[in-house]
């Protein structure tokens, strides 16, 4: 018995499995919908999509570097006891080794591709997991990374490096560090968009009202914050965090004397678990009133 894509599609909202497992499950049934909905069944598939309506904030940042390309990857699951776990960090690591050498096109094209495994991981830890994002960087220069306990992942592009010289070496790793650290949002001031200016002058303006300063004098304050903007939110004007006294942009152009090549610092990605992610909140006392039957 043959069926159409529309048969998977129904497969798929009477049992809430996944596309490529719904058109096996029909496969190997030979079209018959009843069959596959038991073939689904039988396997846990359905059970481990009705998870994925669960919030999934907790997880990890995967890191890699091979050669010339960078990949950072945040996969979620539900509870920080899980992503501490053999099972869930190898899966990590397996998706950011997949985008490295498979080059997904976006996020909907790695979900469609590692579905099953995704499928497979939630029935054995009995959590949602989710591959929530991704960024990569190719150079033709060489790749700084850093990754703080899987919270945090970081990734520097610097044109002109060779990333065998122990000072690149040093920089690279200094570069990504004060990334996680100093948290820029921009590479320099000419990337500071309009929309993200006003915003700030919003909120400048309004915390000198809530301090109580002078009406007239609000104005002027909030230009002068604005000149300072680019040295606390550009990453070449920031201070180096391991050194205040000079800006990233002038220890990158330090090391490039010391060494003899033009380096650039070309851009960077940084991935935050977790961040935009609306948790929710636990409530002991209500819990234990719906556990006792109080109202």
């Amino acid at each position: 018995m043959s069926f159409s894509a529309s048969d998977v599609k129904k497969l798929r909202e009477m049992t809430g499995a996944g596309m490529m497992d719904c058109k096996k499950a029909l496969s190997e049934n030979n079209g018959d919908m009843d069959a596959a909905v038991d073939f689904l069944r039988k396997k846990g598939l359905a059970a481990a999509q009705k998870k994925q309506s669960r919030v999934a904030a907790e997880g990890a940042v995967a890191t890699l570097v091979e050669g010339n390309t960078g990949v950072l990857v945040e996969v979620n699951c539900e509870t920080d006891f899980v992503s501490k776990g053999d099972d869930f960090k190898g899966f990590a690591n397996e998706v950011a080794n997949f985008i490295l050498k498979e080059k997904p096109a976006d996020i909907a094209a790695l979900k469609a591709s590692k579905e099953s495994e995704v499928n497979e991981l939630t029935l054995k830890i009995g959590e949602k997991i989710d591959i929530r994002r991704f960024e990569t960087i190719t150079t033709e220069g060489a790749i700084g990374s850093y990754n703080h306990g899987g919270r945090i992942g970081v990734l520097v592009d610097v044109k002109g490096a060779d990333a065998s010289n122990e000072k690149v070496q040093e920089l690279l790793k200094d570069l990504a560090m004060h990334v996680a650290a100093a948290a820029p949002k921009f590479l320099s001031g000419d990337d500071i968009d309009e929309t993200f200016k006003k915003r700030e002058a919003e909120i400048y303006a309004a915390q000198l009202k809530e301090e109580g300063k002078p009406e007239n004098m609000i104005d002027k304050i909030v230009e002068g914050k604005l000149k300072k903007l680019s040295s606390e939110v550009c990453l070449l004007e920031q201070k180096f965090v391991k050194d205040p006294d000079t800006t990233v942009g002038k220890l990158v152009d330090k090391v490039a004397k010391e060494v003899g090549v033009d380096l650039t610092l070309a851009g960077f990605k940084v991935l935050n678990l977790g961040e935009g992610i609306e948790k929710k909140e636990d409530n002991l006392a209500e819990e234990v009133a719906k556990l006792s039957g109080g109202n």
